[in-house]
């Protein structure tokens, strides 16, 4: 688990600090700027994509590639911790005082832990990151079917103080009503995609932030421990310290810092969760809610350390930062109601006037 000594990293660029203003809102005032807003990253492709998002997933997508910075800083952080701690050794190790010489290889060691944890949360907030990818593919699919209703709804606005008695008016306005009840689907499946991957992501995210913060008081008590077996008496000219004999509580300090974190177990709340009843579609299943009333619901990261490629209840994450697909409406599975005329609103061939023999006509 541990770094020996000598092991030198490439020193990166350092990363900003960035300090957060402490209100009870975040959200900005009109037009008045902050001083210590968020960094503004140059004009990138990905800057460039990011403007041509649809409208509703446009926000999610510029928080999710801010995130992707925020972990690159993390991981960053990681990496000049472990350089930190090689050349504390080495420099120990060139003053040739023994006792500097191993209590610094000795908090070196400590630090380079440090790192470690640094690029273990790292990956942590890159798995939360992944499922709320799935939000914004689903605000992505639902965009169409807002655009589709509100430009059927002009139309139709446009046809009556135009053409009050054009024949396409009682086309499109049935049109309108399938289009009407394709969005209730989508609307409803947003919210509720919406709703547990906001609460299972960032479940991950404050459990791995908690798994962080208490390993890392371990590690610095223990770095604390290493600093008392250090004698710093004033010495007259002429002296000589004596030899260093903590060497065996010092290489036990170690021990105990890897038992600890070999030991450490989660202890915070579980976070409720009733997303058990969503079906494949993201819809109620009434198959699994009686079972969901007698066992009453279940809870986001209730046991378990959060490690690489794990969520908060110590299994692997199905999700995954690269490759997640869009959660859209399966295309082959049972239409909500008659009145989607057959279709689902996720095909884009779905919203066209056929099929509106169907839908019963009605003045909007």
């Amino acid at each position: 688990m541990f770094l020996s000594r000598k092991n030198p990293r490439k020193i990166r660029d350092d990363i900003p600090i960035i300090h957060l203003n402490r209100t009870l809102s975040i959200r900005s005032k009109g037009n008045t700027s902050s001083p210590t807003g968020t960094k503004r990253h140059g004009f990138s492709l990905s800057s460039l994509r990011g403007q041509v998002q649809p409208e509703l997933s446009r926000k999610l997508y510029r928080l999710i590639k801010s995130e992707n910075h925020l972990i690159q800083a993390y991981e960053s952080a990681g990496k000049e911790r472990l350089s930190i701690a090689s050349q504390i050794s080495d420099w120990g190790e060139a003053t040739n005082d023994d006792a500097l010489s191993e209590l610094s290889d000795k908090i070196g060691v400590l630090l380079a832990e440090l790192g470690e944890q640094e690029d273990l949360y790292a990956h942590n907030i890159d798995d939360s990151r992944a499922v709320l990818k799935h939000v914004r593919n689903m605000e992505k699919s639902v965009q169409p079917s807002r655009d589709h209703k509100a430009k059927l709804m002009d139309d139709i606005a446009k046809l009556k103080s135009k053409e009050p008695e054009s024949t396409k008016i009682p086309t499109l306005e049935q049109e309108l009503v399938r289009a009407e009840a394709e969005s209730l689907v989508a609307e409803a499946q947003l919210t509720n995609i919406t709703r547990q991957k906001f609460k299972e992501a960032y479940a991950m995210e404050f459990a791995s932030t908690i798994e962080r913060a208490e390993k890392q008081i371990l590690l610095a008590r223990h770095g604390r421990r290493l600093l008392t077996l250090l004698d710093d008496s004033p010495m007259v000219p002429g002296d000589t310290r004596p030899p260093f004999q903590h060497l065996d509580q010092a290489r036990q300090i170690l021990n105990d810092a890897e038992d600890d974190l070999r030991d450490w177990r989660p202890d915070y709340e579980d976070v409720p969760s009733n997303a058990q009843n969503l079906g494949q579609d993201a819809m109620i299943d009434f198959s699994n809610t009686s079972q969901a009333r007698g066992g009453g619901g279940g809870s986001v990261g209730s046991e378990g350390s959060v490690g690489r490629g794990q969520n908060v209840s110590g299994q692997r994450n199905a999700t995954t930062t690269e490759g997640v697909e869009p959660a859209r409406i399966p295309t082959d599975g049972p239409t909500a109601s008659g009145a989607l005329g057959g279709k689902n609103f996720a095909d884009p061939n779905a919203m066209t006037t056929a099929g509106t023999e169907n839908v019963s006509t009605t003045t909007v």
